[in-house]
């Protein structure tokens, strides 16, 4: 199918709004390429299914985007866990105790806004503090009372753009004991870290002091996995297994005390940090871990270029890599080192 007058003359009054408002010419670029992708689905073979699916999740992720765009700048923790544990249990009690910790270091608790952990999880940070994503399930009868009716609350229909969310928005992630759905979500985390196909977070295993649930899981599932050469011995450094509240939440907001986040440019990678590392010690770091930047060298630097255009955090001081690792885990060395400083 041709494109008729009528969608040309769309599509270009779209491209000429986009060059006259004050975004970026690379935002304006994909913004372009947005409005390309759904002519070809006009335009292509796609079913009515296709574009159902296409136009939901994009519906569903700009409710999500607009949601979450007033916390931006605010660090935030992504609980995962059963719905089916009861206010009873002592996994609830600890999660709404960890969760109320971390809100005592200025950190949002995003959880599916469901029963049991996530709705301890809310308990626990209160609802100011509180962030839900849900899901809709013809069995679930929707957020809880925590979050119900709060603007920091969206409800998703599809299971894929929820965790894209979940991801995407976190800087931390707490696991709790839970069934199927808690340990797909948790292995989709650990696989994205693996790969690199996210960005480096702190990931804790929360178990109840007495009643250990993820140590009798990864003590069985780890030498498996090393003897048939399924994953490496640094991926175990990808989390932390814990059963106390004080390492959980030290082992999260330690993480940022100098980092801040990464950045690639022009496949170099670029770990922007709240401080500079002094030369005598950076010196030290280059030669410990000189093995993860190819042939080239760290080095201490400024802002490139293409972030100073996009205005991405310019003020902080950056080491700058060829990083040559195929996923976190052997960056997550690096990142401790960093943290000393």
């Amino acid at each position: 199918m041709t494109q008729t007058p009528n969608t040309k003359k769309a599509i270009a009054s779209l491209a000429e709004s986009f060059e006259q408002s004050s975004r970026s010419p690379a935002d304006i670029r994909q913004l372009n390429r947005l409005i390309a992708t759904a002519t070809e689905l006009v335009n292509g073979v796609s079913s009515s299914l296709d574009i159902k699916i296409a136009s939901s999740a994009i519906e569903e992720m700009s409710r999500a985007f607009t949601m979450f765009a007033p916390f931006r700048n605010v660090r935030k923790v992504s609980i995962f866990g059963s719905a089916r544990t009861t206010p009873d249990s002592p996994i609830y009690s600890l999660t709404s105790a960890t969760a109320k910790a971390l809100a005592a270091h200025d950190f949002m608790v995003v959880t599916g806004a469901g029963p049991g952990i996530m709705e301890a999880g809310m308990v626990g940070a209160g609802r100011e503090n509180s962030i839900g994503v849900s899901i809709r399930l013809p069995f679930e009868t929707g957020a809880n009372s925590i979050i119900a009716g709060d603007d920091k609350y969206v409800s998703m229909r599809y299971f894929f753009t929820r965790k894209l969310m979940l991801v995407k928005e976190s800087h931390a992630f707490l696991c709790m004991p839970g069934g199927f759905g808690t340990l797909d979500e948790t292995f989709e985390l650990l696989t994205l870290a693996q790969t690199a196909k996210s960005v480096p977070v702190p990931i804790v295993f929360l178990e109840v002091p007495g009643h250990p649930f993820w140590t009798p899981l990864m003590n069985a599932m780890e030498p498996l996995l090393l003897d048939h050469g399924l994953i490496s011995p640094n991926d175990t450094s990808l989390y932390m297994i814990t059963d106390n509240i004080e390492d959980a939440v030290n082992e999260i907001t330690n993480f940022y005390h100098n980092y801040d986040s990464i950045r690639f440019v022009n496949d170099i990678l670029y770990i922007r940090m709240k401080r500079t590392i002094p030369d005598a010690a950076f010196k030290d770091i280059v030669t410990k871990f000189s093995h993860l930047s190819g042939d080239s060298e760290l080095v201490q630097t400024t802002a490139t270029p293409e972030e100073i255009a996009d205005n991405d955090l310019v003020h902080l001081p950056r080491v700058a890599l060829s990083y040559s690792a195929k996923g976190f885990a052997e960056l997550r060395g690096l990142i401790d080192a960093i943290n000393q400083f």
